[in-house]
């Protein structure tokens, strides 16, 4: 049976004066995958920060996993939460083996220190690398890896501690297209188990939403254009309406094609 995972509530936020986020309404079940698009300055990514308890709404009310920011402990909230982003891949240490980069998400830490991780630790960071398809790569440094297999090993690393929420911030973003591709591919397998937690993955283009994605939300300026099932919601006119120019969206076998008319 699904659970609510995130509950936003009129949330806004304002930076300096400048409204990033304004009155955002959203609720995601825990067999809910949702991608969100929009435009740079939209706010997805303070809307991913909200999410992952590492930034507080100015107004309204966001409750995580059926905790309410606010009234809870974030740092025994973030456990539970899987965050891939650019952001976190520059706080790993280059000269650290991909098999600790993983590893070392059971103790919400970036590098290894002096941690005792027991040996389910490490079959469990063996298996998520195996269906990465990085298990090859275990002993290489990051700082050695593509973009594309750095990308990989920051996802694996987010779904180390079998979250009950997934974030992933522009997860293809900088890829070529054999590297893309090849993510999409992974991602739409991940997320069409039913295994798999919630998943909010933010990205700028229609062409990199994976099968097995169920819901999309359009923001722009710091609003939502629309929201709701994907089908429903991933239209030329919506996309038109969120970018602010004529779009074409076509869509073969589950995945999507845009282009400004």
């Amino acid at each position: 049976m699904a659970t609510t995972v995130l509950q936003l509530t009129d949330v806004s936020v304002v930076r300096d004066g400048n409204t990033i986020l304004d009155g955002v309404d959203w609720t995601v079940e825990s067999d809910q995958r949702w991608v969100v698009l929009g435009p740079n300055g939209a706010g997805k990514t303070t809307l991913l920060q909200i999410a992952a308890a590492a930034m507080h709404p100015s107004s309204g009310t966001a409750e995580i996993l059926q905790e309410q920011l606010g009234k809870v402990d974030v740092f025994e909230l973030r456990p539970m939460i899987g965050f891939a982003s650019t952001a976190m891949a520059r706080k790993v240490p280059k000269n650290e083996t991909v098999l600790d980069v993983v590893l070392t998400a059971a103790y919400s830490v970036t590098g290894r220190w002096n941690e005792e991780y027991e040996d389910i630790d490490t079959r469990r960071a063996q298996r998520v690398l195996s269906e990465w398809k990085l298990d090859e790569l275990a002993d290489r440094r990051f700082g050695s890896l593509s973009d594309g297999e750095q990308k990989r090993v920051q996802i694996a690393r987010s779904v180390m501690t079998d979250p009950e929420l997934l974030l992933l911030d522009e997860p293809a973003a900088s890829l070529d297209l054999g590297a893309r591709e090849e993510l999409v591919h992974l991602l739409g397998g991940y997320a069409s188990s039913t295994a798999a937690p919630a998943i909010v993955m933010v990205t700028h283009h229609v062409e990199e939403i994976p099968n097995g994605f169920t819901h999309a939300m359009l923001l722009s300026d710091g609003g939502v254009v629309q929201a709701g099932p994907l089908e429903e919601t991933l239209t030329g006119e919506h996309l038109s309406r969120a970018f602010g120019m004529d779009i074409t969206l076509e869509e073969r076998d589950g995945r999507y094609f845009a282009r400004a008319e």
